[in-house]
């Protein structure tokens, strides 16, 4: 299993996991639930209206926090915005509620992944594994 691999499956089986981002060096969190595998990225997306865009522009230091069972994973690295319409169609199809509302507002659906990302899963008391993504 490839390290991108282990990490969808973790936040998979999470299912509901925290996006950190930086605001005025303060982090702020947020629930996130999507995420999309595609070659050896894993891609999240948000919108350009919300602020968790205007923060990861800003500073694109983040980190992903998810939960499973007694496990957890720490997931960081740098956010880089991409433009792609055909993820964006992976997107739609994978989330067409959600993508509707977008669609009917006007809004527009932002993709990222991490670069230098780093990732450790651990038990409670210790670092089960780590890599770099």
């Amino acid at each position: 299993m490839t390290n991108v691999e282990k990490i969808s499956e973790f936040l998979t089986q999470a299912k509901v996991f925290t996006f950190l981002t930086v605001d005025n060096g303060q982090p702020k969190g947020r629930p996130f639930g999507f995420h999309l595998v595609d070659g050896d990225r894993i891609y999240f997306g948000t919108g350009t209206f919300k602020n968790c865009f205007k923060q990861l522009s800003a500073d694109p230091h983040v980190e992903v926090m998810a939960v499973n069972g007694d496990k957890f994973m720490r997931y960081d690295g740098l956010a880089k915005i991409v433009k792609d319409d055909a993820l964006l169609a992976k997107v739609h199809e994978a989330m067409p509620q959600i993508m509707e509302t977008y669609d009917k507002n006007g809004w527009e659906m932002v993709l990222f992944y991490l670069e230098n990302g780093h990732a450790e899963i651990r038990g409670l008391f210790e670092v089960e594994e780590e890599f770099d993504v």
